[in-house]
C-alpha cells in the first residue's frame, strides 16, 4: 500500500477539508449532454418574471463613506453616494443641477455636498436635488430606479436569506460588456464549473436541476455537489443550491458541508452603454460566510485581512465568467 493511499484512507472523515482524486482535466465525465440550454434559458425566462421593485444593487455598504461622497452608476444614470454624521446613506444624481459638475468629487460638509465648482450646497433637505429611495441592508447598497425598472415599486429590496450571528463578508465588482441576463445566465450553469475553473472546483455533480417551464417556486433551484479546491489534492466537499429571489440576482447556498449556512450572492446591475454603444454590466458579488466551527471566532477578528483574499478569489473566478457572458451576449447581439 503506497503512503498517500495510506494517509487518505486514515484521514478523519469529520475533518472539513478532505483528500480527493481526480482524473486529468480532459478525462472528465463531459457535462454538455446535462447542459440543455433550453433548461438555462427557461431558468433565466422564470427568474426575469419574479418582481424587484425597481431595486438595483450599486456598491458594498463599506464603499459608502462620511467624509467623501462616492459616484456609482445604475441603469445608465450617473449617482452619488454619501452619508451623513448618523451615518444615513444618501443617494441622488450625479450632476451638479447649477452646471453639471461631477458630486463624487465635491466635498462632504455638515452631512451635505459642497461643489467643488461653485460651492453650492446638495442634499435632502435643499431645492432643486431630490435624493432617491436607497437601502443599506448591511452589506449592500440598493437605489430605488422607478424610471429604469418599470414595475410596481416597493418600499425594500428583495434581500436574499442571509446567516445569522457571527459572519465574515467580503464584496467583488467588476464590469463587463453584456446585459444582467447574460451574467445569470452564467450562474444558472453550474455544469461549467470543474471545466472552466478547475483551479477552484472539482468532482463536481449536479444532483437537481428543475426542468420544463411550469416550476414550483420550492422546485426552482440548482442543487450541486463539489469540492472547493484548497491545496493540491486537499478540497473542502459541499452540497449547495442555486435559486433566483428576483431578476437580478443569483443566490448560492451551502447547505451541508463545511460553512453550511453560508452565501454566495451574484447581483447583476446594468450600468447603461459604454462608449462602444454596446452595454455594460456591473457584477457585485457578496460573499458572507459563517462557521460553527469555534476558530470561525477568530478568523471573524481578522476579517480585515481576510477580505482582500476572499476579493481575490471571487475576482478570479468572474474574469473567466465574464469572458462566458461577455461571449453570450456577442452570440445573442450577431456581434461574434
Amino acid at each position: 500500500m503506497g503512503f498517500r493511499r495510506q494517509v487518505v484512507e486514515r484521514w478523519p472523515a469529520n475533518w472539513p477539508v478532505q483528500p480527493f482524486r481526480e482524473p486529468a482535466w480532459a478525462r472528465q465525465d463531459p457535462t454538455y449532454r446535462e447542459c440543455s440550454p433550453a433548461l438555462i434559458d427557461a431558468a433565466v425566462k422564470r427568474a426575469d418574471a419574479r418582481p424587484a421593485g425597481n431595486w438595483f444593487v450599486v456598491a458594498a455598504s463599506r464603499e459608502i463613506r462620511e467624509d467623501q461622497p462616492c459616484g456609482v452608476r445604475a441603469g445608465g444614470r450617473e449617482l452619488v453616494a454619501w452619508r451623513g454624521a448618523d451615518g444615513e446613506l444618501t443617494i441622488g444624481p450625479g450632476a451638479c443641477p447649477h452646471l453639471g459638475a461631477p458630486l463624487d468629487q465635491a466635498r462632504v460638509h455638515c452631512g451635505e455636498l459642497v461643489c467643488r465648482w461653485h460651492g453650492l450646497r446638495v442634499g435632502p433637505r435643499r431645492p432643486g436635488w431630490s435624493p432617491l429611495p436607497s437601502c443599506d441592508d448591511g452589506v449592500l447598497v440598493w437605489v430605488r430606479l422607478d424610471d429604469v425598472g418599470g414595475e410596481k415599486p416597493t418600499e425594500q429590496p428583495v434581500v436574499p436569506t442571509r446567516p445569522h450571528g457571527l459572519t465574515v463578508d467580503a464584496v467583488t465588482t467588476l464590469t463587463g460588456t453584456c446585459e444582467p441576463v447574460d451574467i445569470i445566465a452564467n450562474r444558472l450553469d453550474p455544469w461549467h464549473g470543474a471545466w472552466f475553473h478547475p483551479y477552484s472546483f472539482t468532482r463536481l455533480r449536479v444532483l437537481a436541476a428543475p426542468g420544463g417551464n411550469d416550476v414550483a417556486d420550492t422546485d426552482d433551484k440548482f442543487v450541486v455537489e463539489v469540492t472547493f479546491r484548497i491545496a493540491g489534492k486537499l478540497g473542502v466537499p459541499v452540497i449547495a443550491e442555486f435559486t433566483c429571489p428576483e431578476p437580478r440576482t443569483v443566490l448560492m447556498t451551502i447547505v451541508d458541508g463545511e460553512g453550511a449556512g453560508s452565501v454566495v450572492e451574484t447581483h447583476a446591475t446594468p450600468l447603461g452603454e459604454g462608449p462602444d454603444g454596446r452595454p455594460r454590466t456591473a457584477v457585485i458579488e457578496a460573499t458572507i460566510a459563517t462557521s460553527d466551527r469555534p476558530g470561525f471566532s477568530k478568523a471573524a477578528r481578522i476579517a480585515p485581512v481576510l477580505r482582500p483574499i476572499m476579493r481575490r478569489g471571487a475576482a478570479r473566478l468572474w474574469r473567466d465568467d465574464l469572458a462566458y457572458a461577455e461571449r453570450r451576449y456577442a452570440l445573442r447581439a450577431g456581434h461574434a
